[in-house]
């Protein structure tokens, strides 16, 4: 068999291709247009790799099928030759970034018509050429008349050495990429794009395209439309308020401290009252000395009390700390959080370190409505305090459970509380009753309250019961006799602790457990309101607006979404057509630049020609 000789037989229909011009897309064509694009390349370096290869040539077979159907198919190519990376290895190579620029893509395109790619080269573009830049600028005009595009404060990475912000994936170990200095968060007047104005039109939009569920799920939560209400907290003998935004305004009374960023400007407002400044001002420079993506991740609570001032809690008139911690952040909401730790897992880890109060506010809320245990209309509905109890052993790693094969349950111990009664004391009365166990001790609470409603089978009756978990531990076997009247409903047995997620199938002992298993005492569903004031046994979403219309909030949207940062690039960059000129009137005003061409800075200001 003869050898295959690429190099002479591609080589020579690649020049009939060309030549030909058979990947051109043809202009007022009637045939059905196809438009495949792939990201244009960055030709920052001395060659392509194999990531290019591997997604270009994807593309390129679904282009040359639709050309095989009949269809008009432009696929174009071009190089995205401004950003970092062509500054970067300018500063490497030593080399000036048009001249980089121009031999990297020289290469890059040669590379790409060897592999044979099916682009039209008719419409390769450059991004660095100020025929296709101005289009951008003018495109970033329009935008501003529009109001879409702004100047206004952001907090970014901040590279001290480089003098340049950078994007998360700029910073590798909390330090710039490029030159391995520490990164810092600092705040910067920027240029913004406002697309969070389009954040509704865009979730309503992927709607209708037909994208793999998992990338949908990804875009949706990329813009992260959180419906909440805004709340004003006011502070001790001071003039404004903190706005604070929330997607559980039910559990406003469970509010026990709050938090602002390290960045929040009523920091510095409040400054003078402010005892513990110093420690402050301390506190806020280690912030800034990690980046958005280790506040987040950081597990490790830590803040600062603001000493000497206090918010007081709209819903129900009481003095609650104020924290700086740089687990809240800036472009979030409004920069500010009111602390609920009974039902928020970073308010809780935050609390149990500082040793602030927990007052939970939402119970757990379990109903029956199918089957045999389902509420039923015609019966009465009796409330009852109840104890819900979970009994370990104290050498084995058993627990005590209830086995109501009749009914076909499968439980902890359970009983009312009689008036007068604690519920420790009603708990140990039970496992007496129910089991003749003498000696016991209490462990601790477990899941706070909760509320069960229920058709008790055995009773006859609707029940409607409210209790607390509790984990008690046995002492000594040494048992006591059992009235008939205790068991003739249910058997004590003795259950390994590896088989109780699967054998408990009540609902709220299922709840205990996995409170017990996780040591996770916060309670972050939906539920009924508790300690609440008029609002107690409303459902959470009742409670949400009732409350938030009550201390005079209102009912509002945030996004993950943020708008987008546009002028991270130093140098080589497209030129941002505007300018401030401090000599044009007593104060400065914005000029737009017109007849931009090139990309030299220096020649910026005598292309300004008019005031907007």
């Amino acid at each position: 068999m003869k050898k295959y000789d690429f190099r002479k037989i591609e080589k020579t229909w690649q020049d009939v291709w060309a030549k030909t011009g058979i990947y051109r897309a043809q202009d007022f064509s009637k045939k059905p247009k196809f438009y495949p694009l792939v990201e244009f390349p960055y030709p920052s370096g001395a060659g392509l790799h194999v990531g290019h290869v591997r997604s270009y040539t994807a593309m390129d077979v679904l282009a040359r099928k639709r050309r095989m159907e009949g269809q008009n198919v432009l696929y174009p190519i071009g190089w995205d030759a401004f950003g970092l990376p062509t500054e970067n290895y300018a500063v490497k190579t030593g080399i000036h970034p048009a001249k980089v620029t121009r031999q990297n893509s020289d290469t890059f395109r040669r590379q790409l018509k060897r592999m044979g790619f099916s682009f039209d080269w008719s419409r390769e573009v450059n991004t660095t050429d100020p025929e296709y830049y101005k289009w951008t600028q003018w495109i970033f005009l329009q935008l501003y008349k529009h109001g879409l595009a702004y100047k206004a404060k952001s907090t970014i990475n901040w590279c001290p050495s480089c003098k340049i912000g950078l994007a998360n994936e700029e910073v590798v170990a909390s330090k710039c990429e490029r030159c391995g200095a520490a990164v810092e968060e600092r705040e910067k007047e920027q240029w913004m794009l406002r697309i969070t104005k389009y954040a509704d039109k865009l979730l309503k939009g992927l709607e209708t395209v037909n994208f793999l569920p998992r990338i949908r799920s990804q875009q949706e939560n990329w813009i992260g439309r959180s419906e909440g209400a805004e709340i004003q907290f006011p502070i001790s003998n001071y003039q404004f308020p903190i706005p604070v935004f929330t997607t559980r305004p039910d559990t406003l009374f469970g509010a026990t401290y709050m938090v602002l960023s390290p960045e929040h400007p009523l920091i510095e407002k409040l400054k003078d009252r402010i005892k513990n400044l110093g420690e402050v001002k301390r506190y806020i420079q280690r912030a800034k000395g990690k980046t958005e993506a280790e506040r987040i991740e950081n597990r490790e609570k830590t803040g600062v009390e603001l000493r000497g001032i206090k918010a007081i809690n709209p819903a129900n008139g009481k003095k609650t700390p104020i924290f700086v911690a740089d687990y809240v952040l800036s472009g979030y909401g409004t920069g500010a959080i009111m602390a609920v730790p009974a039902h928020d897992e970073r308010d809780y880890e935050f609390a149990r370190k500082f040793k602030l109060p927990i007052r939970q506010v939402i119970a757990p809320y379990f109903s029956n409505t199918e089957g045999k245990d389902a509420i039923r209309s015609d019966k009465k509905t009796v409330h009852r305090h109840t104890a819900y109890v979970l009994l370990r052993h104290s050498t084995r790693d058993k627990y005590l459970c209830l086995d109501w094969e009749k009914f076909g349950w499968h439980s902890g111990i359970i009983g009312g509380i009689d008036p007068g009664e604690d519920p420790v004391q009603a708990a140990k009365r039970e496992i007496l009753e129910e089991t003749g166990y003498r000696h016991v001790r209490f462990v601790r609470y477990v899941g706070g309250e909760q509320h069960n409603h229920f058709f008790a089978t055995h009773k006859d009756e609707n029940r409607y019961a409210f209790g607390t978990g509790m984990l008690f531990e046995l002492t000594d076997e040494k048992k006591a006799p059992v009235e008939l009247e205790h068991t003739k409903n249910h058997q004590p047995v003795w259950i390994e602790a590896g088989r109780m997620e699967s054998w408990l199938n009540l609902a709220s002992f299922q709840y205990i457990w996995q409170v017990l298993k996780s040591n996770q005492e916060c309670f972050t569903g939906n539920g009924v309101a508790i300690n609440s004031g008029k609002f107690n046994g409303l459902n959470s979403e009742e409670a949400k607006w009732q409350i938030t219309t009550a201390v005079g909030g209102k009912k509002t949207a945030k996004y993950h979404l943020r708008d987008w940062i546009f002028s991270r690039q130093r140098y080589w960059g497209e030129p941002i057509p505007m300018i401030y000129c401090e000599q044009c009137a007593k104060k400065p005003k914005v000029l737009i630049l017109h007849g931009l061409g090139g990309n030299s800075r220096e020649n910026w200001l005598p292309w300004a020609k008019r005031e907007l």
